[in-house]
């Protein structure tokens, strides 16, 4: 996809940056216990995403809600097991990033929280997928930097320090919720499932504060207004803007851009909350962002080495088992071709198989972007997206 810098295109990645910028200090700001803001925080997400969901995809709730789609089916089971449990570590994330804006400064909490694509790709590297040279820089970058910075707090201890920690731990979380989310998407599409994990979260997080005795009402002034502060800005215009800059740019540059999320927070927080950036850990701050930066335009992660040997000669990356179909993936026998001419209704989904087969193993069939485990609100049926020209010496499907 070739970006278009447009004035308009330019006009959405700012408001997106700055929208999603305001989580933390929003957050810092507010007087309610953290729990409960994270509470707050997914539940208006799902009043947001629910009606838009309907206006959206009412056919596909629908059909959801009928049991047309075969969603409880027995093979359908594994991935409704690994959304729950991604929701689950999405609601772990929003509890430890939104305490950790309590405890450390904004600016380390961001910063700290944006090496999400680092454990990501930790995490595919032991389920055994070979991790580019770049990629293993970028890590060593971004863990060298995260030690310098916190190298105070580690003096110091105290809150600052758990703050730290807990800040590490919602990257983490928000990467198990990336990977886990990858296994069960197979054939739901992004509202439904942003919508679905909305719901879990909120009522898991729900269930914590009703355990541990955390107010959910009579907040003041200040925490009412950060509520919808979180709801107009990182909810609606964030998500909204994000969307539409992604219809015109790539993803990778949309990821990069989102990493000017640390320094804009601690600006805000600078500007509003009067909270200063300590001059020795600026240094760790910007290697931070410079080894996420490095893991996030380094193509991702490569095929592993037994992959690569069996898919090379057919140029074709290996079909999920978890994806529909799995009985007939590409490397299955196939029988022989038969020419014949067949009609099918517009209403008809579209075999992923057939732009998966597309594609060589060089590239990767999933493009993730996410922040604070937001995705963008459009559908993806494990899919890449159409080049803008066919590529040489190939025909163009009759479609």
């Amino acid at each position: 996809m070739k970006s278009k810098l447009d004035p308009l295109s330019m006009a959405a990645m700012a408001v997106t940056v700055v929208s999603v910028s305001a989580t933390a200090p929003l957050t810092a700001a507010a007087s309610a216990s953290p729990l409960a803001m994270a509470f707050w925080r997914n539940c208006l997400g799902f009043a947001v995403l629910g009606p838009l969901l309907l206006l959206l995809r009412r056919s596909e709730v629908v059909r959801v809600a009928r049991g047309e789609r075969g969603v409880l089916r027995r093979e359908q089971w594994r991935p409704l097991v690994f959304g729950f449990l991604a929701a689950t570590a999405l609601a772990l994330h929003f509890a430890a990033f939104m305490t950790s804006t309590r405890l450390t400064s904004i600016a380390m909490s961001t910063a700290l929280v944006a090496t999400q694509p680092v454990w990501q790709a930790l995490i595919a590297s032991g389920q055994g997928v070979r991790s580019s040279r770049r990629t293993w820089v970028g890590l060593a970058l971004s863990v060298v930097g995260a030690a310098a910075a916190g190298g105070l707090d580690v003096r110091s201890g105290g809150t600052a320090l758990l703050g730290d920690l807990l800040a590490l731990v919602g990257a983490v979380a928000q990467a198990v919720y990336t990977a886990l989310s990858e296994r069960s998407r197979a054939d739901v599409s992004t509202p439904l499932y942003s919508t679905f994990t909305s719901l879990v979260c909120g009522l898991e997080l729900l269930a914590v504060c009703r355990l541990a005795h955390i107010p959910l009402t009579g907040f003041d002034r200040s925490t009412q207004l950060s509520l919808l502060g979180l709801l107009i800005l990182p909810q609606i215009l964030g998500l909204g803007s994000l969307n539409f800059a992604l219809g015109r740019t790539s993803a990778t540059t949309m990821s990069v851009l989102l990493l000017l999320e640390t320094p804009v927070a601690a600006l805000a927080a600078w500007w509003f909350l009067g909270q200063g950036i300590k001059p020795a850990t600026v240094p760790g701050l910007l290697l931070i962002i410079v080894g996420v930066t490095v893991v996030v335009t380094s193509g991702g992660v490569e095929q592993a080495t037994a992959h690569q040997g069996r898919h090379r000669s057919t140029g074709t990356p290996p079909y999920p088992v978890y994806a529909p179909y799995p009985a007939y993936a590409p490397s299955a026998p196939q029988p022989p071709y038969t020419p014949q001419h067949l009609t099918f209704p517009h209403s008809v989904k579209r075999d992923p198989r057939v732009d998966w087969a597309r594609y060589t193993g060089d590239e990767s069939p999933t493009v993730t972007l996410t922040y604070h485990g937001a995705g963008a609100f459009d559908t993806l049926f494990l899919r890449m997206p159409h080049a803008a020209e066919e590529e040489p010496g190939r025909e163009k499907d009759d479609r």
